[in-house]
């Protein structure tokens, strides 16, 4: 997990409708970045969702929220549409991100150690500066906790 007071690494991902996006793009706002493992699975979904709902509420503090993942434009794109989703889903198949971020690690899977995206959420200011990071947090609870973090 990158530290607080970095700069926020840079990228440029497509989003679920095939269209670039750059963290520079987002200068002059606050930013929700999160890292999830997969579209469609439960932690997921409800972390997916709980953000959804709380988005109006992101968007009146002056935040934008991001969800990165592994998974195809077109998987962010049937998640996007299956629940209504109403903010930005980022691909990043070759891990760019993912790796930039400090979030690709071994995890026990069934027993099994893999590698994967380790559930993380960081939140950077206008600057792009890492002001909060939160790493193995709980998919369901994430959203609520990053709201109250903007104060």
């Amino acid at each position: 997990m990158l530290s607080i007071g970095t700069i926020a690494p840079d990228f440029e991902l497509l989003d679920q409708n095939g269209e670039a996006h750059r963290l520079a793009d987002y200068r002059g706002q606050r930013v929700i970045l999160y890292f999830y493992p997969k579209d469609m699975t439960a932690g997921c979904t409800k972390q997916a969702c709980a953000f959804g709902e709380l988005y109006p509420q992101f968007r009146e503090k002056g935040a934008v929220v991001l969800g990165v993942s592994k998974d195809s434009v077109a998987s962010h794109k049937r998640f996007e549409e299956k629940y209504g989703l109403p903010f930005t889903l980022l691909s990043d198949p070759e891990l760019r991100a993912i790796q930039a971020y400090d979030v690709w690690k071994e995890k026990m899977n069934y027993g099994k150690l893999t590698m994967g995206v380790v559930r993380t959420t960081y939140l950077i200011d206008e600057n792009g500066i890492i002001v909060k990071a939160f790493d193995k947090v709980k998919a369901a609870d994430n959203p609520a906790q990053m709201l109250a973090g903007l104060g």
